[in-house]
């Protein structure tokens, strides 16, 4: 009888399997411990080898520590991280209030501009600005004939202005939100004890609204420093972190490289640092107020009326005039790289004849990779908020790195780990659909964990109890209910994804070529034409995806904080 009941349990226990979010669980730690945690590793391991001896240590940190060669590309980054921060800081918070304080005409045109000035390219800010005030610039020349010199677009304040546009409705969305939600009793009180408007919102309405303020300064500051675009194209010769990062790995091509991966550690630390100081300053003291009797937005006299709606339609006019422009000089006529006068489709004929490889990629890699990232998103959204646990735990707080990877630190660190046989995949398209997808997979895991935690676990619990296994109550109930937040995941990952140049730049040969990347070597190249063209398209995507957007979620702008 003893025989009997050792071998019915001994075969108990080989038919005994995983469960099936346990097997989804391992993968997904598999998943993004080889395409996440090991390039980085990689990257990390490389800086502390010397290129010419192959001795380990500190040498090439103390070289990027004390060579003014790179102290002084450090300099300036942290001065165009700081001052792009402080300047969206300076547009987006008088912006947010003006929004939320008073009856603006218009207001869902202004919300609708910052979205797009968002989501757009990033260098094509960069690219306009030089056709308005570059040396032979639109605004340039209008003034240079009246006899007034124009201020130069290039430099740290060029670099600088761009990103201050650029960045702000990031500052301008998450305040705009918080000032909407908090108790206007604390600024009423403090009304009633004399201060004035400003003490009013500098002791009481920003301290209230602080953690939102410093989450977006975060992000542009982030943002700033990992920028490699908008530096390379207006720089002349002010050099950052990024583009010498890029120029390092060019240089070291074929060799081990050192330089540009210890670079791009830097760049890791200073955003690290910066948001372990962020997270210092909101522990030290409570932000929280109940969310009741909150704001109610007043009238204004005609004179405040004016000034205020002038401000707010010129910001967001300003940050929206480089998609002006691009869209503006697509449809003028060119004869080769050379405007010929007048107007016609030239631009766009030439892009279609010399350049479908480009467009083709773009669009198919984007797909691809969100195809990835909506289902591989659903299934690790379910994991870190319905699995409470340890490993959930710490995939959700993982998802938080690829915000703060710079994509050249990114794209150098898979071009280390998947060079070599078995697993060489560079110059593939495969590489680079996957790092997008590592890169965005957080904008599809963050949209769907939020609507996901508004569906109750009663409903899937009910399908597990009348019989359904955990698999196909996950496919045919939860899928479902959370497909809104799928959507929106998906168009957000999509367009971020369409719109990578910096780590494709190192990563893309002459079949893998995307859009963003011929953007940038049209414009280096003089060839502004084309470059607009392309760029429209772009735009023109991003545009669509944004309306989409605007259509599934019920609150339109926070679909984008």
């Amino acid at each position: 009888m003893s025989v009997v009941v050792s071998v019915r349990s001994g075969f108990a226990g080989k038919l005994r399997m995983p469960g099936f979010w346990t097997v989804i669980t391992g993968l997904a730690v598999v998943l993004l411990a080889v395409f996440l945690l090991l390039p980085i590793a990689n990257v990390l391991a490389i800086s502390f080898f010397d290129a010419e001896t192959g001795s380990f240590g500190l040498s090439n940190y103390w070289q990027v520590l004390t060579r003014r060669f790179y102290t002084l590309a450090l300099w300036n980054t942290l001065v165009i991280g700081i001052c792009g921060m402080l300047g969206a800081c300076l547009l987006g918070i008088p912006l947010a209030f003006c929004t939320s304080r008073y009856r603006i005409r218009g207001r869902a045109v202004i919300s609708t501009f910052a979205v797009l000035v968002l989501c757009a390219p990033p260098f094509i800010g960069a690219y306009a600005w030089i056709m308005l005030f570059g040396s032979n610039g639109a605004v340039t020349n209008a003034l240079s004939y009246v006899g007034i010199p124009a201020p130069t677009i290039y430099g740290i304040p060029g670099i600088v202005m761009v990103f201050s546009l650029k960045f702000f409705p990031y500052i301008f969305l998450m305040t705009e939100n918080a000032l909407n939600t908090i108790n206007k009793s604390y600024e009423d009180a403090a009304e009633n004890l004399g201060c004035t408007a400003f003490e009013r919102f500098y002791k009481v309405t920003l301290p209230l609204v602080f953690p939102a303020v410093s989450t977006g300064a975060i992000i542009c500051f982030v943002l700033s420093i990992a920028d490699f675009g908008t530096p390379a194209i207006l720089g002349r010769g002010v050099r950052t972190l990024s583009t010498i990062a890029y120029a390092q790995y060019t240089s070291e091509m074929g060799g081990t490289p050192t330089m540009a991966v210890t670079v791009s550690m830097l760049m890791i630390v200073i955003s690290m640092a910066a948001l372990l100081l962020q997270r210092r300053i909101l522990s030290k003291r409570r932000y929280a107020s109940a969310l009741t009797n909150r704001p109610v937005k007043k009238s204004m006299s005609p004179v405040k009326s004016f000034l205020v709606h002038g401000f707010c339609y010129l910001v967001v006019f300003i940050a929206m005039l480089p998609a002006f422009t691009v869209v503006f000089t697509s449809f003028l006529a060119t004869s080769g790289p050379v405007f010929s006068g007048g107007f016609g489709l030239g631009s766009y004929q030439r892009i279609l004849r010399d350049s479908p490889q480009a467009i083709y990629n773009s669009f198919m890699f984007s797909l691809a990779a969100v195809a990835l990232i909506a289902v591989v998103s659903g299934l690790l959204s379910f994991i870190v908020v319905r699995r409470d646990n340890v490993v959930s735990g710490s995939l959700d707080l993982l998802l938080m790195v690829p915000y703060l990877i710079p994509g050249v630190v990114m794209a150098i660190g898979y071009v280390a780990t998947f060079r070599n046989p078995p697993f060489d995949i560079t110059g593939t398209a495969l590489i680079i659909i996957i790092l997008v997808f590592i890169r965005r997979l957080p904008y599809g895991v963050r949209s769907t964990t939020s609507i996901l935690r508004q569906i109750k676990p009663s409903i899937e619990e009910a399908s597990i109890n009348l019989g359904a296994s955990p698999a196909k109550t996950f496919i045919s109930v939860t899928v479902p209910l959370m497909m809104p937040g799928l959507i929106i995941g998906s168009l957000m990952s999509f367009i971020t994804a369409i719109n990578e140049l910096s780590s494709t730049l190192i990563l893309y040969t002459a079949r893998t070529i995307t859009m963003p990347v011929l953007i940038y070597v049209q414009v280096i190249d003089g060839e502004f034409g084309t470059a607009a063209a392309l760029s429209t398209l772009l735009l023109l995507s991003t545009g669509i995806c944004v309306f989409i957007v605007f259509r599934f979620s019920e609150s339109k702008e926070a679909a984008f904080v």
